[in-house]
């Protein structure tokens, strides 16, 4: 199999010539050309049409923002961001990500081979998986009408007349990663303001998670909050769960409330989306609820094998619509997830199974 090519972009010639060396460890990559700064990078796309570009948020002229929303609004293709932004600049990295991105990873805070050894693993796991992601083209006047429509939703108070969500004690359940940021803010988009209790592992760089969260508070109907230990699980609310240094689970169902836990990580992930998933099935039993949305990796895999043998529901993004459809197709292949949906149809999915049946007239 060819290798995948990559168009490094830095304004720095020593970052240029580290991630160059950091990427060229692994033998499925090749780096093809390295571009000082957007115009360069504009050139090179086109004569070379490398697979996926790393590409540097601070650059002199056309910062790294806005030549990405360039790229992805006109020929969008995959593109991994690398900036020491990713670590303090949130709302940057979030925006990056809102454009199409497929990951952020932050710099090293030392530029020396080194510090670029230690990284090289995870760098080239990501631009590796980068490259089989799938894109699609940003549309602002559509992104903005969407989010105008999503906060206007999330503002609004509850019509009296409108029939009243009735939860039936089930919990809710859901794993994303690499490219499910988008995903997760669409597919609650769809939650009632009293929704049934969801926690939402998501992946992200340290310094992401409450910005993040703030962003989903703003987006959709139901309370967001930051999973703490001892929080309790109440209706109405979402958690997000994005401790890098903790593991997230639950200790009992119904009543109960979220533990968080100092441990090593468990099959290289911290949070674990298995911890948790499966503390969900051994409580919640067939109300239980997992989900995986876009992801990389097999973290979450025997996670919702353990809901699905406890009785509960377990569901996927669909290949079409997940930007990183690589944790859904390890469940799929496991037998671990019963259905592969589109968001509008998970999202039906999911409030219906958390919703009491009424007998019909």
């Amino acid at each position: 199999m060819a290798a995948i090519k990559v168009l490094v972009v830095d304004d720095s010639i020593t970052m240029r010539a580290l991630f160059t060396s950091a990427l060229e460890r692994s033998s499925d990559l090749t780096v093809i050309g390295a571009a000082a700064n957007a115009s360069e990078a504009r050139e090179m796309i086109a004569s070379m049409r490398p697979d996926v570009v790393t590409l540097d948020i601070e650059m002199p002229g056309m910062n790294g923002i806005d030549f990405l929303e360039e790229i992805m609004t006109t020929k969008p293709m995959p593109v991994v961001m690398l900036s020491t932004l990713t670590q303090k600049g949130a709302e940057v990295t979030l925006r990056a990500l809102e454009l199409g991105a497929v990951d952020c990873f932050p710099k090293p805070t030392k530029a020396t081979p080194d510090e670029f050894e230690k990284i090289s693993g995870k760098l080239c796991k990501l631009v590796a998986t980068a490259a089989k992601s799938k894109v699609k083209k940003y549309d602002p006047a559509a992104a903005a009408a969407k989010a105008a429509e999503a906060a206007a939703a999330a503002a609004a108070p509850a019509q009296a007349n409108a029939p009243a969500y009735k939860w039936n004690g089930s919990i809710v359940a859901i794993s994303a990663s690499t490219g499910g940021g988008v995903a997760v803010t669409e597919l609650l988009s769809a939650w009632p303001a009293n929704c049934p209790p969801t926690i939402v592992l998501q992946q992200l760089e340290d310094g992401l998670a409450v910005p993040f969260a703030s962003r989903l508070n703003a987006a959709i109907a139901p309370e967001v909050k930051m999973a703490a230990d001892g929080m309790a699980l109440e209706q109405g609310c979402v958690y997000v769960l994005s401790h890098p240094d903790k593991h997230g689970l639950i200790d009992r169902w119904p009543g109960g409330s979220i533990r968080l836990l100092a441990r090593d990580p468990v099959n290289g992930a911290r949070p674990s989306a298995d911890l948790l998933l499966t503390t969900v099935a051994k409580a919640g039993r067939d109300k239980a609820v997992g989900v995986i949305l876009s992801g990389m990796g097999t973290d979450g895999v025997a996670g919702m094998m353990a809901i699905r043998q406890a009785g509960g529901l377990t569901l996927c993004q669909d290949r079409d619509s997940a930007m990183v459809f690589e944790t859904s197709e390890a469940a799929l292949a496991k037998g671990a997830v019963e259905a592969e949906l589109g968001i509008s149809a998970l999202a039906q999915a999911i409030l219906n199974r958390c919703e009491v049946k009424t007998l019909a007239a």
